[in-house]
């Protein structure tokens, strides 16, 4: 676990976010002493300006047949469910006519956290699972098979102190979170993927970890997380190698702030494209 923390300095995780015009912005950070920020692309106006208020990951498709590459994810725009698509021209603009927010229901204006797993697979559309806390607690997931419609909803309550998660691993039979909380502890939460959904949950830290708005995190040696958590209040970034997830045995060496402004309303993770590479990793 040690080797983990120390190895940190040679990785990295992709950091998205939506401004509050609407755009996507795209950021590479890599640890380091200092950490670096490798500003990428900005895709303007690709949201109703000031409404979106949850993200899923994105992947990216760089090869898709007559475009410049495809992103597509989840987002949560008003009270609405959305999946989001938009394709690129082979000069790295977004093609204004293939660039959708299809709607897939409403009622979720008391969302809080929205993410999906995608599984090793070789077909991405096999299966993915996702996720959506609400303000009352409660944690559900859904099955996405082949692409379409959201199905075998498995509820489990319990989660009102949550502030928000982070996806860190993803095995055959389980997905785990990271979590802080209102109060500032720090657990995680392990989902089999049976039905019921009976979550298993472990404690990290006991406090200090309430300022961050919002986690995102991305595999970082064999068995660690690299781990980016933002403060909107201060419009900060700092970053953490996370060992392997063990209660609070779990080793977190802090690795600095991250040289960058945070001041967009949302942020996320983006991925390569399901089922070329693992997302993630299992524990």
């Amino acid at each position: 676990m040690a080797a983990d923390t120390t190895a940190a300095a040679a990785c990295k995780l992709e950091s998205g976010s939506v401004t509050a015009g609407g755009d996507h912005t795209h950021r590479v950070i890599t640890a380091g002493s200092p950490a670096t920020v490798q500003e990428k692309q900005r895709y303007t106006a690709l949201f109703p300006e000031g409404r979106p208020r949850l993200s899923s990951l994105f992947f990216n498709d760089p090869v898709v047949p007559g475009f410049g590459g495809a992103y597509a994810g989840h987002v949560v725009i008003g009270s609405g469910l959305y999946s989001s698509t938009y394709f690129l021209t082979t000069a790295g603009e977004v093609d204004r006519t293939q660039s959708h927010n299809f709607r897939i229901g409403g009622g979720w204006a008391d969302a809080t956290f929205l993410e999906t797993s995608y599984p090793h697979d070789t077909n991405p559309f096999a299966l993915a699972n996702h996720y959506a806390l609400r303000g009352n607690g409660t944690l559900t997931r859904w099955d996405s098979k082949g692409g379409f419609g959201w199905t075998n909803p498995q509820s489990a309550g319990g989660f009102a102190a949550v502030k928000t998660m982070a996806l860190i691993s993803q095995a055959a039979t389980y997905d785990t979170f990271l979590a802080n909380t209102h109060g500032g502890a720090l657990y995680t939460i392990r989902l089999p993927l049976t039905s019921p959904m009976k979550p298993v949950v472990k404690r990290v830290r006991a406090s200090t970890w309430q300022a961050f708005d919002a986690l995102i995190a991305e595999k970082c040696g064999q068995y660690g997380t690299l781990l980016l958590g933002i403060d909107k209040d201060t419009q900060s970034g700092y970053l953490y190698a996370v060992g392997h997830a063990n209660g609070t045995a779990t080793v977190i060496k802090g690795l600095g702030k991250v040289p960058a402004t945070f001041a967009d309303p949302l942020y996320f993770r983006y991925a390569g494209e399901p089922g070329t590479a693992p997302l993630l990793f299992g524990e």
